[in-house]
């Protein structure tokens, strides 16, 4: 079958996301993991422009959420998926390569989309049963927006966040109906971002 064709456009955010191979968890520390695609996130922003709006790594996987002025999110996807895979693999001595496919990219041509992915992507270490509250998870780019650590990556304005900072932490760690979730977490998965009209992500 062949690929689907890549959409090029520089209107709206998208949100990204791939994970590895088998499902497997990266084979060193998360922090070492975490460090290396910062650096890679930084050096993709440098070279092709790429607007980074929020980054949230897991254990097997991460969420992206960027935006592309120059219309070229395949090749800002190719560097930061080639290079971050490359630097893992010899880092942790695998076989394998990191990545068990292609990343999974969606367009959020709404501001309502975007909002949907961006309390997805922030509670998703809360949904995973890791931390408590979306600001104790250390690899996600809003413990460094609340000044927890140190933030390299070069984040865009968050102007969800600091418009009402204690509503939007409350709302952000409100767990939304498994079935609300679910329909985001498939909206997610399409080229375009599509929900039910009815479907609230609060």
């Amino acid at each position: 079958m062949a690929r689907a064709k890549t959409i090029l456009q520089s209107e709206y955010p998208y949100n990204i996301t791939a994970r590895c191979i088998n499902r497997d968890w990266f084979s060193l520390p998360m922090s070492t993991v975490w460090n290396i695609f910062c650096e890679e996130l930084c050096l993709v922003n440098k070279s092709h422009s790429l607007k980074i709006h929020s980054f949230v790594l897991m254990n097997n996987h991460f969420h992206l959420i960027a935006s592309t002025p120059l219309a070229n999110i395949s090749k800002c996807m190719l560097q930061f998926m080639s290079n971050t895979s490359r630097r893992l693999t010899e880092k942790g001595n695998r076989i394998n390569q990191t990545f068990g496919g292609r990343y999974y990219k969606s367009i959020l041509q709404k501001h309502n989309y975007y909002l949907h992915a961006y309390k997805y992507n922030y509670l998703n270490p809360v949904s995973a049963k890791i931390v408590n509250s979306v600001e104790d998870y250390e690899f996600s780019t809003l413990h460094g927006l609340i000044g927890r650590k140190r933030l390299i990556i070069p984040l865009e304005e968050d102007i969800t966040l600091f418009s009402s900072f204690d509503e939007t932490l409350r709302w952000l760690n409100k767990q939304p109906e498994e079935k609300r979730k679910e329909a985001v977490r498939y909206a997610l998965k399409r080229p375009y971002y599509k929900i039910k009209k009815r479907t609230k992500y609060k």
